[in-house]
């Protein structure tokens, strides 16, 4: 009998701790916001932070709260900034243009100097705490790949000669590469962009003639001889005006003398 009544009353306990819980449940359960649910949905789910939000979900939320402008989701792109535009009821707006990484560097340790040789942990950050690294030139690449580790969709990687390329087609914008670079020789690129200068280096021609094979000298032969290239020559180092219609950049890859214009595909 005694076994009988203890049985009871645990099961009575059990009923009513059961009740209690689901009162709980329910009387304090977190409202799920739909219209967030439904943005996180198409997403790309990459996480990147590229939005300047905590990942997919944190962006989502700020966009159902309006809070967050739509069309900040570099792997997205304008698609999915349509998609939400519908789901908040606005009107979609033209989108950022797409952009993508590029090493503005091509002096690898065959073609450029170096001040010592490094013999630490494998990454940019720590070797820069060394003389800003054991390249002569102090604007380029220091090819130890901690861009590669932080891309979330290995975009990037090192070629047969050593020097860190970006995949375009692979590139979501993210920019984590551009962050993680002590040299800053990691920027972003509009997508269509045919061609790049693959220099970071603003230090006069002659000194760059001397530690680097290809490097730009500021010799303006792009500038002067191919107007319509887009390139300008600012503080000893080429850059391209990609609002420019880039017409002769071909004839001014072709034309200068230390082949720093490349292809940026």
């Amino acid at each position: 009998m005694d076994i009988l009544n203890a049985f009871l009353i645990i099961g009575a306990l059990g009923l009513l701790l059961g009740l209690g819980l689901a009162y709980a449940a329910k009387k304090f359960a977190v409202k799920k916001d739909e219209k967030a649910e439904d943005i996180l949905a198409i997403l790309p789910g990459a996480n990147c932070g590229g939005c300047g939000f905590p990942g997919c979900s944190g962006y989502a939320a700020a966009l159902s709260a309006g809070t967050a402008p739509n069309g900040l989701c570099p792997p997205g792109g304008a698609p999915v900034a349509a998609k939400v535009a519908k789901i908040l009821g606005i009107e979609a707006e033209e989108t950022a243009e797409r952009m993508v990484a590029f090493v503005h560097c091509r002096g690898n340790h065959e073609l450029s100097q170096l001040d010592y040789k490094y013999d630490g942990i494998e990454d940019c950050n720590a070797a820069a705490l060394l003389f800003k690294g054991d390249n002569t030139c102090k604007y380029g690449c220091l090819h130890l790949g901690s861009c590669i580790k932080v891309c979330p969709t290995d975009a990037i990687s090192r070629d047969e000669k050593g020097n860190i390329m970006v995949n375009p087609a692979l590139c979501i914008g993210c920019k984590k590469c551009t962050l993680v670079c002590p040299t800053k020789v990691i920027r972003m690129i509009p997508a269509r962009g045919s061609h790049a200068i693959a220099c970071n280096s603003n230090d006069p021609g002659g000194k760059v003639r001397k530690i680097c094979q290809v490097g730009c000298i500021g010799c303006k032969i792009c500038e002067n001889k191919f107007p319509e290239s887009g390139c300008k020559v600012v503080n000893f180092l080429s850059e391209i005006d990609y609002a420019n219609p880039m017409t002769q950049i071909v004839q001014a890859a072709k034309a200068c003398p230390t082949k720093c214009i490349v292809e940026a595909k």
